[in-house]
């Protein structure tokens, strides 16, 4: 399988990267993750594992969200053969469920850390970049789709993720963006995670069309689990006099712990389905599908 798009050299007049079907040929050598740029600022492989050990792949609120993901790519992306692109796929989740519904896509991973990416290599043969989206290498107008969960939030300047993300999207293209919602709920547990903010649904959607997009879904996600998580916030604003690695510790054993939980993991199964015809006023996660304009 050839990319679509040619990639660009890793340094200025060197040659350019071949993707073989299986890894990178650049000149003699060979590489699974093909490393252009990174920066750690908001992301590290540190906080990779601690979601990895508090979630890992069974937390429910992210099996909904990548349920979501889905539908809506199934629901505007008419393309047999599409280039889907995951920015901050970390350990690759949501890459192999794309990779049962869209068998033909071209699929492709990136993120700014190297670990989770490697790690990937083993269970997934798919372009693998390892970059930082303000320096984003990619060519204007080359994806199809791309995905974005819960990463921006990690981004000190979103205004410029999303016009890399405008610039590199193809006309008609897709773009499946969630973050975490409500400012007032910002707490330890968001300080851990290096989010430099949470979005409020209308705000965030005046700041993709101020960028040229066109919102082609909007809604929440966590609404019916939204009393439960409201108390949980709550009872993590008092952990804020502990030291960072107790507060670490108590919110990994209560995530892990509420990620088990069946009634929680009903009620969100519920609200997806009802979620096909209505769009929730409010959650613990915005939720917004858009397209640039042809």
């Amino acid at each position: 399988m050839e990319l679509p798009f040619q990639l660009p050299p890793l340094m200025q007049n060197g040659p350019y990267p071949i993707w073989t079907g299986h890894d990178f040929q650049i000149g003699n050598e060979r590489t699974k993750v093909l490393h252009y740029s990174t920066n750690n600022a908001g992301w590290n492989d540190d906080l990779t594992s601690y979601h990895e050990n508090a979630a890992g792949d069974n937390h429910f609120i992210d099996q909904a969200s990548r349920r979501y993901t889905l539908n809506q790519l199934k629901k505007n992306l008419a393309l047999t053969k599409p280039s889907i692109l995951e920015i901050g796929c970390s350990s690759g989740y949501m890459l192999q469920k794309l990779n049962q519904l869209f068998p033909h896509a071209t699929l492709i991973g990136a993120d700014v850390v190297y670990k989770p990416l490697l790690e990937l290599s083993k269970r997934l043969t798919i372009p693998l970049l390892r970059f930082d989206i303000l320096q984003c290498p990619l060519p204007d107008n080359c994806i199809d789709a791309i995905i974005l969960l819960n990463v921006l939030e990690h981004i000190e300047d979103d205004v410029a993720t999303l016009k890399q993300i405008y610039r590199i999207l193809k006309p008609n293209g897709v773009l499946i963006l969630e973050v975490p919602a409500g400012p007032h709920l910002y707490d330890a547990h968001d300080r851990i995670c290096m989010h430099f903010r949470r979005y409020k649904l209308s705000k965030l959607c005046q700041l993709i069309t101020k960028q040229g997009f066109t919102v082609a879904n909007r809604s929440h996600l966590g609404t019916f689990i939204y009393p439960a998580f409201f108390l949980a916030k709550l009872w993590n604003k008092r952990l804020l006099s502990k030291p960072d690695i107790e507060q670490r510790q108590l919110m990994e054993k209560k995530i892990r712990r509420t990620s088990q939980n069946k009634f929680l993991s009903a009620l969100m199964q519920m609200e997806l389905m009802l979620g096909k015809w209505i769009a929730y006023p409010f959650g613990i996660r915005c939720m917004v599908s858009c397209i640039k304009p042809s």
